[in-house]
């Protein structure tokens, strides 16, 4: 009978916004330091939030506020990655992104030029793997 009950929509519940919030203001944090050239302080903050970034994508269909924090998220750690030219991992987390904004609906400019990016990026990762 308890497998009949509709499951409760966990993105309506507080913890779920507050953490795209907190997410979305750290990946904020995390791009002026690396505006800045603070990359290690920047990797810190990227680190610190995947676990929220897991969370938020744990429910069975995330928000969109939510996809861009985590997207934001990934497309940043991907650029560090490049950075060092750890360019197989950096193109897996551009990847991620691809297939993300690809699969959303509905699809809106925003999402289609986030795509654009992520393609692009892999493109540029793409340039440089048989270094």
């Amino acid at each position: 009978l308890l497998d009949r009950l509709p499951k409760p929509d966990l993105t309506t519940e507080d913890w779920y916004r507050q953490t795209v919030e907190q997410l979305a203001a750290m990946n904020r944090e995390a791009e002026g330091l690396v505006s800045r050239g603070k990359f290690d302080p920047a990797a810190e903050i990227i680190t610190k939030g995947q676990p929220l970034e897991d969370r938020l994508l744990a429910v069975p269909r995330p928000t969109l506020a939510a996809m861009e924090a985590a997207s934001d998220l990934d497309d940043l750690y991907g650029r560090m990655l490049l950075r060092n030219q750890h360019y197989g991992w950096a193109r897996s987390m551009f990847q991620k992104n691809a297939v993300r904004w690809r699969v959303w609906k509905p699809q809106s400019p925003e999402t289609a030029q986030r795509l654009q990016v992520a393609v692009k990026a892999i493109g540029e990762c793409d340039r440089h793997l048989p270094e």
